[in-house]
């Protein structure tokens, strides 16, 4: 019934289906309150980790929930989930379905954080490098590619509600640098394409909760041309979303610059589009635990202290990841022996 609003319709038919969702839904399941500012870590691999036997242990040894020392002892307070469309089971490269996206984002509610939702629309992993369709949605028309994108989205969302969590933020996509859905949602092809397919995630979202902000998130934080072109033209082409969130992952020798200049694209682009800021993806090398701990704490510091109060929060991908998880991964702020390195303390204030 509420087809209608999907692409670039008028605002007066989708302020109806916001209204109308917001006198439907129970009191208990509209979106709480977001933290003034998010200290978070993408968690998405914790179920495949513990499936196949991992533990956790704190700076004393202790094994402890994974939830519970990120939050105790690290001060975060935001998790980030991400869900793909049809994913197969191995615990790396899919896995993270709605329902076992949804029972990680209770655990995370039930100890008192919020919920960044990430929608790749991929069945697999959606980067700069590849926006692969989900199998099932190969052979569809745009149209029907926008009518699967309003529909996982909603379905998505409710699936979460079901577990009684309505996400903070979404992001429409994952690092869609050049888009996403390709071909048709290349933005260097299409970029109206790109546009209608944010708008259309956008408004699937506001349907089911009008207080949580969708988020346009690209990778390269430090580089601005991408942004203005990218942010730039979806806004050209009518796009509707709240946030722009950014990825950095800079080497040793070169995250100070990385974090110069991410900062100064941050504050370019809110004088420009006087969007909210997020760092959705930060990592450093687990190899390198002090610069790890002021890379953190640097770009946490900076990203809070943007002009008007546009920085709404960091999070570090995968921080209880070992060395080498998942064939090579070597971010991760944990030791192949259970217990942290000193990285995730950067978020301590």
């Amino acid at each position: 019934m509420f087809k209608f609003v999907r692409g670039f319709k008028t605002s007066i038919a989708l302020a109806f289906v916001l209204l109308f969702t917001s006198i439907m839904l129970p009191a208990g399941q509209q979106v709480s309150a977001a933290p003034s500012f998010a200290k978070g870590a993408d968690i998405s691999w914790v179920p495949g980790m513990e499936a196949q036997g991992y533990k956790w242990k704190d700076k004393n040894g202790v094994q402890r929930d994974i939830i519970d020392i990120l939050k105790k002892d690290y001060q975060i307070n935001s998790v980030r989930i991400r869900v793909f469309v049809n994913p197969s089971n191995d615990y790396g490269n899919g896995y993270m379905n709605k329902d076992r996206a949804a029972a990680l984002a209770q655990r995370a509610k039930n100890a008192g954080m919020s919920v960044m939702l990430t929608l790749h629309y991929s069945d697999s992993w959606a980067d700069p490098g590849k926006q692969t369709k989900p199998a099932a949605w190969k052979n569809y028309t745009f149209q029907q590619l926008m009518d699967a994108v309003w529909n996982h989205t909603r379905d998505v969302m409710t699936t979460m509600q079901s577990k009684g969590v309505t996400p903070d933020w979404v992001q429409i996509g994952n690092e869609t640098n050049n888009g996403m859905l390709w071909e048709d949602g290349k933005a260097s092809n299409n970029m109206k394409n790109y546009a209608w397919l944010v708008n259309t995630g956008h408004n699937a979202v506001k349907s089911i909760s009008s207080g949580t902000k969708t988020v346009v998130h690209l990778a390269n934080g430090d580089d601005n041309n991408l942004y203005v072109w990218n942010i730039g033209g979806l806004i050209s082409n009518g796009a509707n979303f709240d946030m722009i969130a950014m990825s950095l992952y800079p080497s040793p020798s070169g995250w100070n610059t990385a974090v110069t200049n991410t900062i100064n694209n941050a504050k370019n682009l809110i004088t420009r589009y006087g969007k909210e800021i997020m760092i959705s993806e930060i990592g450093m090398d687990n190899n390198q635990p002090a610069i790890g701990k002021s890379f953190v704490a640097s770009m946490k510091n900076q990203i809070r202290n943007l002009p008007n109060g546009k920085g709404k929060g960091v999070f570090y991908w995968e921080p209880q990841a070992t060395p080498g998880y998942n064939s090579g991964y070597g971010k991760g702020a944990w030791q192949a022996n259970g217990v942290p390195t000193i990285i995730m303390e950067g978020f301590i204030d």
